[in-house]
């Protein structure tokens, strides 16, 4: 006769405890960033961090662009070898990703200032340009996918609670700040390469200079702005609406002021457009 429980009932067969599962593996970078690798099998090296390499990264990026980074002058750069990198990081792409979240360090603190979701989002887009501009090499960075990085989607979180109490949908919302970053980037590229092509023409001008050959007062560098070309490049007949627009106004002898006024500009008319569609949404809601 088989054994019974309580009542005359079978017992129930023992439960073996559920196995612990595992968080999905992250893709590379992200496993870092996210404190999601284990511990490799090679122990650190003494006088070396994951936080001094990308450090020693980011200073090899702002002062030589980033065709100046690779694990090898990082390597230099700290006075290790390069095989002691890869303790830290696994690839030059892992690396890039660490210094994209530390490019935006200080975002987990960040309040935007502002009594309103414009003004909130409007100083949301200078702070992305501001950064931009102090490590102009983000604009070089590769896109495939929008950035995961930690500080990263907190600046994120911060653009959309910018955005809390319009009545826009979150996917309207995402595009938006889509919208404001592309433009924000794609500004600050334009100002970086400018930059950099003055740089290139004064070096080379130098580097004439020192083979003998004539050289031109570098104060006479023309410093291209896009109303100058149109002047330099446009003839009435050809091209009659553009060069009244090139000849409308007196061209600025400041050019890094216009550009952020024209910065400003843009941004404030994705912000018009943006109250547009808050009005269409409250109206039709």
């Amino acid at each position: 006769m088989p054994k019974t429980g309580h009542a005359g009932r079978e017992p129930e067969p023992e439960q073996e405890p559920a196995p612990q599962t595992q968080p999905p593996q992250l893709p590379p970078g992200l496993d870092v960033l996210w404190g999601r690798r284990g511990s490799g099998s090679r122990g650190p090296k003494r006088g070396l961090s994951i936080d001094a390499v990308v450090a020693a990264a980011i200073r090899l990026a702002d002062s030589e662009g980033l065709e100046g980074v690779s694990m090898a002058r990082v390597a230099e750069e700290l006075g290790f070898t390069t095989m002691s990198l890869y303790r830290y990081v696994a690839s030059k792409d892992e690396l890039l990703q660490l210094m994209w979240n530390a490019s935006a360090q200080g975002a987990e603190s960040l309040k935007l200032e502002g009594d309103n979701w414009r003004s909130r989002l409007r100083y949301w887009a200078i702070v992305q340009r501001d950064m931009s501009d102090r490590h102009p090499w983000i604009t070089q960075m590769p896109m495939a996918a929008p950035p995961l990085a930690p500080n990263s989607l907190r600046f994120v979180e911060l653009g959309l609670e910018a955005l809390d109490g319009t009545g826009l949908t979150d996917d309207d919302k995402i595009r938006i700040l889509g919208l404001l970053s592309s433009y924000t980037l794609s500004e600050a590229r334009m100002a970086y390469d400018a930059e950099r092509a003055v740089a290139q023409a004064r070096a080379a001008a130098a580097q004439a200079g020192q083979a003998g050959a004539p050289v031109r007062d570098e104060t006479h560098i023309p410093q291209w702005s896009f109303e100058r070309l149109l002047r330099e490049l446009v003839d009435e007949r050809t091209y009659p609406r553009l060069h009244r627009l090139a000849w409308s106004a007196p061209v600025d002898s400041q050019p890094d002021l216009d550009e952020r006024e024209q910065f400003l500009f843009g941004v404030d008319r994705i912000l018009d457009g943006t109250q547009a569609l808050i009005n269409r949404t409250v109206s039709h809601g």
